[in-house]
This record gives C-alpha cells, sequence and structure tokens, in this order.
C-alpha cells in the first residue's frame, strides 16, 4: 500500500515555515520553536529575508531559494499577503500548505479570497489545511505545526482529536496532560481538506485506537460517511461534539416528519447506523477518549465500582439511575467473596462502599475489585473517591489500581468525585500507567455508559434492507410523484399498501348514498374525513368525525363537512384498540433518506418524542428505533392490558423506510400519523405523502 494523499501535510519529510521570525514572542517564533521541541526528523527550513539563521537552523530569503521542493509549508503571513504566499508555495512546487489567517478581506472581490485560494490549490493539486486553522501535530511523526504551542512535552499515544473549534484544540493541546495523542488536527475553514480526510489518515495510522470530533458540520458527506464506516470496520471508537444542534428548521411543516427532521435529528441518525458515540460536552468527550484510549473495552453487563464513602456512593447511584448507567448484577459468589474481606457492617453488594479503616486499605481495594472483575457480569470497574496528590491514601489506592489494570482484561478507571480538587499530577501520572483518572463523577458516568453502548452498537447485526416491490411499482409511483402535487390521504395511503405497509380499510366518496353504502361495506363504527384537495391538515379545518355509529349519523356528519370543505370525502373503518405512534420519512440534503418513529396523534407535537434512522433499515433495526421512544412501555402492555403486534410495526416501519430508499429522489417527506399499532396487528389511519416538487408550493 502507497503512501496517504496527506502524508506530505501530515507526515512531511520536508517542512518550511513562510513567516519564520527570531522574535521571541511572536508566532513565527513559536512555530519554529514547536518544530525543534517536537524533535522533527525531516529537513526544516525557516524563510525570511531578514534573517540568516533562526535558532541555530540556516534561514532562506523566499521559498524558491530553497534546495528542494518541500513537501509542506506553514504560511504563517496575513489575509493581504495569503494570495501572493500561496502562489510563491506553488511555484516552489509544495504539496502542502498550512494556512492561518482567516482568509476574509475588507472590501473584497467576486470571488472572495477563500474560493480564490481553494482554486489555486486545487488546480496545482496542493492540499490546504485551513484557513483560519491552528494548525497541527503528528505526535506519532515527530511533526508540529502549530504557532500556539503547548506549554508542556507532550508524549505520543493513541488518540486522534480533530477539532472546529480552534480554542478547543488549543486547549486540549496545553492543558490536557491525561491524553495521549497520536495526531491533533484544527482543520478551519477546510479550503481542500476535509475532516473526513484527516480521518482516513488516522484511521491509517498503527497508533490510532480512538478518534475524537468537535465538529460544525461534514464538508464532504459521502467522504466523512466513507470515513466513518472505516472507523466501524476497523473497530476504531469515534466520539463526537456536534455543534450547533438546535433544529434550523429547514422546511416548513407540511408534514411533521419534515417539521421535526432537522440537523440534529440528521446526524444522530448518521452516527447511530455507524456506532459513532455522541458527546454532549468536551468533559464527556475527554473522559470517554480516555478510557477507549486504553484499547480495552467494556464486556457484557454493567458497571462495577468501588467507593470510599457510603453517602457519595449513594449519590454515585442516584446519578448512575438518572443517565441510564446500568449496574453489574454479581453473583452469590462474588458477593460471599466481598461479604469475607468487608469490615463488618459494610454491605457485600455493587458498587462497594469498601473504607473502614486505613489498616489494609489496598489490599481491600484490590479484593474488591478482583472479586467484581471476575464476576461475568461486570463489563468495567470505576474507583469513585476524592483523590488528592500527594496523599498517602489515594496515592496507594492509585498504585493498587495500576496493578489492578495490568491483571484485568477489563476497563479500569479512577473517578474523582470533586472535578475541581486539587489533583495536582495525579491524573496525569496514573493515566499513563493506564488507569485514566477522571475528573467528575458525572463525566466518568457518562464514559461507562459510552464505552457500554459502543460494546452493544457492535454487537447489532448487520443492518438489512427490506425486500422490495416489484420495478413497476416503483416506476408507476415515480411517475406519479414526478407530477407534483402533495398526494392526498388515499393516494398517500395506496402507495404505502403498495409497498406492504397495512392501512386501515376505507373508501373515497362524493355524495351523501356513497357515504353510506361505503360505510355499509366497512363496517360500523367508521370515521369520515374531508377528502378536497389542498386541505393537508384535516384536524385544524374540523373536517375529521369519528365514531359514527350507524347511517343517520354518517348522512349528518357528511352534510356538515360537504357544507363546509366540499363533497369529496373518506370513509374508514373505525381502528380498535391499540396505541398511536407516528411514523414517518424525510430526505436530508446531505445524509438522504430518514424513517423516523415516535408518539402518535398530537403527542409528537407536544412531546417531541421521535427518532430518526437513515433508510433503509430491516425490521430488527425498526425494532430497535421503537425501542428508544419513550412511548415503548405503552407498547407491552400496562395494567394487564395486551401488549402491541411489535413484530407488525417493525415490518411496517421497514417497509416505510424502503419507500424512502426507493423514491428519496422525488419525495421530500411522508407522514403517518396515527399508525395504530395493537393487539389484532398495525395500520396506518392517516397519511400524507409531499413529492420533492411540491414542498416549494
Amino acid at each position: 500500500m502507497g503512501a496517504h494523499p496527506l502524508a506530505p501535510l501530515l507526515a512531511p519529510k520536508s517542512l518550511a515555515i513562510l513567516g519564520a521570525s527570531d522574535r521571541a514572542g511572536s508566532p513565527g517564533n513559536a512555530a519554529v520553536r514547536e518544530v525543534l521541541r517536537g524533535r522533527f526528523t525531516g529537513r526544516f527550513y525557516p524563510v525570511n529575508p531578514r534573517y540568516t539563521a533562526i535558532d541555530g537552523v540556516a534561514c532562506y530569503p523566499a521559498l524558491k531559494d530553497l534546495p528542494e521542493a518541500p513537501d509542506c509549508v506553514d504560511l504563517l503571513v496575513s489575509n493581504d499577503k495569503l494570495e501572493a504566499a500561496l502562489a510563491e508555495a506553488i511555484a516552489a512546487c509544495a504539496k502542502s500548505v498550512v494556512i492561518h489567517d482567516s482568509g476574509y478581506l475588507p472590501d473584497d472581490r467576486d470571488p472572495p479570497l477563500t474560493k480564490r485560494l481553494a482554486a489555486m490549490a486545487k488546480g496545482a493539486g496542493v492540499h490546504i489545511m485551513g484557513g483560519n486553522c491552528t494548525g497541527f501535530m503528528n505526535l506519532a511523526e515527530r511533526v508540529r505545526v502549530n504557532a500556539y504551542p503547548p506549554n508542556h512535552d507532550m508524549e505520543a499515544g493513541h488518540v486522534t482529536f480533530i477539532s472546529h473549534s480552534g480554542s478547543t484544540y488549543g486547549g486540549l493541546c496545553r492543558n490536557e496532560r491525561r491524553l495521549r495523542f497520536n495526531l491533533l488536527v484544527s482543520p478551519g475553514q477546510e479550503l481542500t481538506t476535509t475532516v473526513a480526510d484527516y480521518m482516513d489518515y488516522a484511521l491509517g495510522m498503527e497508533t490510532t485506537r480512538a478518534i475524537g470530533l468537535m465538529i460544525e458540520t461534514a464538508r464532504d458527506p459521502r467522504a466523512f460517511r466513507a470515513a466513518l464506516e472505516k472507523a466501524a470496520t476497523r473497530d476504531v471508537p469515534v466520539v463526537v461534539v456536534k455543534l450547533a444542534r438546535s433544529d434550523y428548521g429547514r422546511r416548513l411543516a407540511l408534514s411533521h416528519s419534515g417539521a421535526l427532521a432537522g440537523e440534529a435529528a440528521a446526524y444522530d441518525a448518521l452516527f447511530d447506523r455507524y456506532g459513532v458515540i455522541r458527546a454532549d460536552d468536551i468533559d464527556e468527550m475527554v473522559a470517554t477518549l480516555l478510557l477507549f484510549g486504553e484499547g480495552k473495552r467494556a464486556r457484557r453487563g454493567g458497571l462495577a465500582a468501588v467507593h470510599d464513602s457510603g453517602g457519595e456512593r449513594e449519590l454515585t447511584v442516584d446519578l448512575a439511575e438518572q443517565m441510564g448507567v446500568p449496574y453489574a448484577a454479581i453473583t452469590p459468589k462474588t458477593t460471599e467473596r466481598l461479604r469475607k474481606r468487608l469490615a463488618f457492617g459494610l454491605a457485600a453488594v455493587n458498587p462497594v462502599d469498601f473504607w473502614s479503616t486505613p489498616h489494609e486499605f489496598k489490599e481491600t481495594l484490590a479484593e474488591c475489585f478482583d472479586a467484581l472483575l471476575d464476576d461475568e457480569g461486570s463489563a468495567l470497574g470505576i474507583y469513585f473517591g476524592n483523590v488528592v496528590a500527594g496523599i498517602g491514601v489515594y496515592e496507594g489506592e492509585g498504585e493498587m489500581m495500576v496493578e489492578l489494570a495490568r491483571r484485568h482484561a477489563k476497563p479500569l478507571a479512577i473517578a474523582s468525585m470533586f472535578a475541581a480538587s486539587d489533583h495536582g499530577d495525579y491524573g496525569v501520572r496514573f493515566s499513563k500507567q493506564g488507569v485514566p483518572v477522571i475528573y467528575g463523577a458525572i463525566p466518568a458516568l457518562k464514559a461507562a455508559r459510552n464505552l457500554m453502548r459502543h460494546r452493544d452498537m457492535r454487537l447489532r447485526p448487520p443492518v438489512g434492507a427490506p425486500v422490495p416491490p416489484p420495478g413497476d411499482v416503483v416506476r408507476r409511483w415515480r411517475d406519479r410523484l414526478l407530477e407534483g402535487g402533495a398526494l392526498d390521504e388515499a393516494e398517500s395511503l395506496a402507495l404505502l399498501r403498495d409497498f406492504g405497509v397495512p392501512v386501515q380499510p376505507h373508501r373515497i366518496v362524493d355524495g351523501e348514498a356513497d357515504a353510506i353504502a361505503a360505510a355499509d361495506a366497512l363496517g360500523y363504527p367508521v370515521a369520515l374525513k374531508t377528502a378536497m384537495p389542498g386541505i393537508l391538515h384535516k384536524t385544524e379545518r374540523q373536517g375529521v368525525v369519528l365514531g359514527l355509529a350507524d347511517r343517520a349519523s354518517v348522512a349528518a356528519a357528511y352534510a356538515d363537512l360537504a357544507g363546509r370543505l366540499g363533497s369529496r370525502a373518506l370513509v374508514a373503518r373505525m381502528a380498535g384498540q391499540g396505541t398511536e405512534l407516528a411514523l414517518g420519512a424525510v430526505v436530508d440534503p446531505q445524509w438522504g433518506p430518514l424513517v423516523m418513529a415516535g408518539s402518535g396523534g398530537i403527542l409528537i407535537e407536544v412531546l417531541r418524542d421521535v427518532r430518526f434512522a437513515m433508510a433503509p433499515i430491516d425490521a430488527a433495526a425498526a425494532e430497535g428505533l421503537v425501542d428508544g421512544l419513550r412511548i415503548r412501555p405503552l407498547l407491552g402492555g400496562v395494567r394487564g392490558g395486551p401488549a402491541a403486534d411489535i413484530g407488525g410495526l417493525a415490518q411496517a416501519l421497514a417497509r416505510l423506510s424502503a419507500i424512502a430508499h426507493a423514491l428519496g429522489d422525488v419525495i421530500e417527506s411522508i407522514d403517518v400519523n396515527p399508525f395504530l399499532a395493537g393487539p389484532a396487528g398495525c395500520a396506518a389511519l392517516d397519511a400524507l405523502v409531499i413529492p420533492r416538487s411540491a414542498a416549494g408550493d
């Protein structure tokens, strides 16, 4: 296998800094010193006509004067000089450049500078990192192109971090000494080279055990998806802090599905498909990467925890319950092992409060963890305590945790209950010895949950596609959708039925006699709904009448609807017992067709209890999607009531995803609300399909 296309940028054999300086404290001098401090093994060329040498390294007046074409040029120049500097680098046959400044000029011409730079680089086959980036540090290759260096030595490790936030990149470089990185990248504006490209490079590094991302968006969706798939295939966990999560309302509320499918929902579906861990904040991401960076994986079961405080144990149990972190259910054998070691009055349970006396505290801690970690019900272990550097007890516990980590294959960590404790170098020392130290109980619990989530996602079978309908069905509906105009309820239900989604029996009528005849044929009680063109949300127009039990009530209801809204109506048999859900589909501009499941009726707007998945999905994946809903317990039956047909619901959702997959290029959204899941089966009671051409009508 040849070198990666980004090797000249991220692992250059020759490196030049245009704008190098001998002035202490300047970015140009900091960049030079960073290269030297990193012990760069290639050929290094500071460039500035004012100097003949900088920090003992020969300095050249211009890039054209270098003895070779540089692999990478760090452009430490201001915006007004960027265009000329890039032209100089291209003329010198540089293969890549790093641009730190923003690329924005006052009173710029069209196309703006950023687009001109990108066009110049692409035309010359030059990779750009940036603009508006902080740089990168490839610690595995001893390359540091960074004008804002850390204030400590950094050891190469196993975690890659790529951040759209230059401040977060700099913060982890300068402050985070527990994590050991192999590669850190600040991609900036991604003028030519994207987050996906850097991920692909990292996945080719033998040292990469985990990847952390802090991203605003994926500028190359196809490549980003491919990178996530490669990470999943190689079992490299990806932990993401996704910025700008708010629902940006890119569609008007023509359908509930479209209104609810904002950018956050689309990314959730993407990440779920590829087993990506989504972190809420930087602390959670760092804690999770600390655990993944050790290369150990959570086993089956739950958390095994040891405390030195009964009160703090109670607090942690409360927090774990709130966050959905399961504790390991230990066997009677494990309970007996704990009972024999613990002092009188301490309960032999998980989580363990082991502290009674300083006497043999290290041995007691070790035997408690040995018992818990030997239990097949434990996935990983965490010691929770108020650790402080230099205190004999905590130093001793840290040393014992290192010994435990060496003899157990399950992940082990230390969690400081109080994040602002005087940790000193405690966390750094023990993290480097294989026992991550996490500051704060909440980040520790979230990290444990994330390891177990990653385990569970890895155990899922590959998602298969539902059986597609005959080709003539797809062609016929494609032709109809290309005609434009929203499909009415009857047409929408017909589309669902043709793809195998069960629908409630119904008939279209255009007169009182037709309405009565339809009700007689379908069987009472029935529902009567307006079917007039252009009325998309019937309830808002008082266009739905339910529970009509005889001919007289049908006649009266029809007369009212026809008088107010028009003569065309739909008669449907009333549904039986069951739980109402909302199913749907929408086509995201970046990630393609998504399928949705959520609470039905008006609850979809009140609770926003919805989940999305990338289409298509099979019945097993559909059932998993439903399992994540808050309404899920109702489907299992409550107070002795019968359970809904979950299998039928899953099949219907999978077949709905097949519609989105087959017709996603001509469909804007599908709204099936309500969809009734009952003990006797499932059926769509109402539906609305919006073709793509109708979305802007």
